[in-house]
């Protein structure tokens, strides 16, 4: 693994296989690290980065405010978690990838072709988030986080998370930048020391920019019905990953493909040959 620096935040990065690049956004909600592209539920038992680091040459990378990347109290949106994938291409010296998208990852894909179609090539996206339930179970834990922090104080939340290793989404009391607080002494002092009122207005403000919707998050549709650029969604089917997220995707993006196979039918023989051929395919 290599750091570097996106926007004053470090971010945990590593380059894996060869040929052309391929950025992706990780899954694993407010736990998005690169290791969850081997680790986590579906994306390990398809063994997809296996089969992509054979044709291509995939940039994988901790979110920011999650695993070993840095961050910032500020209300976050899904620009700017686009902005951090835009700035490591810049890094590399990649002008244009592929960019794919896993889970709470895809959000920014979108996001970052919207913002830079010239940089995008293609896009997969594997199980967008999205539904009535994913913006009902989100909300919920912000304003749990907030509760806590209006019962307990900022210094308390510091404590809550230097004394376990949960995330965001296993305890919303730590808050969405818990693992900063972990491993980032000076971050951990400068947001104890935050105004109460202040803080409660950022998460609020946060919290409204990224669960705003009931279906997939990410980017306006009217900016996505724009987009001259092939896209291939894999639909999930749970509480935080609605098969009409996925769906509302192909609606929006004029050049999506959709691939129409229940999550049990997505397996290591049939996921890796997939998503291979949909980029050998795209120009």
């Amino acid at each position: 693994m290599a750091m570097t620096t996106v926007d004053d935040i470090d971010t945990r990065y590593e380059v894996l296989g060869s040929g052309p690049p391929l950025l992706m956004f990780s899954p694993g909600g407010f736990d998005a690290t690169a290791e969850k592209w081997s680790s986590q539920s579906v994306y390990a038992k398809s063994k997809m980065l296996e089969a992509l680091v054979q044709h291509h040459t995939c940039i994988v990378f901790d979110r920011r405010e999650t695993g070993q990347s840095g961050g910032r109290v500020q209300s976050v949106t899904w620009a700017d978690y686009a902005a951090q994938g835009r700035g490591l291409l810049d890094h590399l010296g990649i002008e244009r990838a592929f960019v794919m998208g896993g889970c709470m990852g895809c959000a920014p894909a979108v996001s970052l072709a919207v913002s830079d179609p010239q940089r995008v090539r293609a896009l997969l996206l594997y199980w967008p988030v999205g539904g009535a339930k994913y913006r009902l179970n989100g909300q919920a834990r912000f304003m749990q986080h907030l509760a806590y922090v209006q019962q307990h104080g900022m210094a308390e939340v510091v404590t809550l998370a230097r004394s376990g290793t949960r995330s965001f989404g296993e305890d919303p009391r730590g808050g969405p930048w818990v693992a900063v607080l972990r491993r980032d002494e000076a971050f951990a002092a400068a947001f104890a020391a935050m105004d109460v009122e202040r803080y409660r207005l950022v998460v609020t403000g946060m919290m409204r920019a990224l669960m705003d919707r009931d279906t997939a998050p990410g980017a306006e549709p009217e900016a996505m019905l724009q987009l001259d650029i092939p896209a291939l969604v894999v639909p999930g089917r749970d509480a935080s990953h609605a098969t009409s997220a996925a769906r509302y995707l192909e609606e929006c993006l004029p050049r999506a493909e959709y691939w129409d196979a229940p999550p049990e039918a997505q397996t290591a023989d049939s996921v890796g040959p997939r998503l291979i051929d949909f980029l050998a395919r795209c120009p």
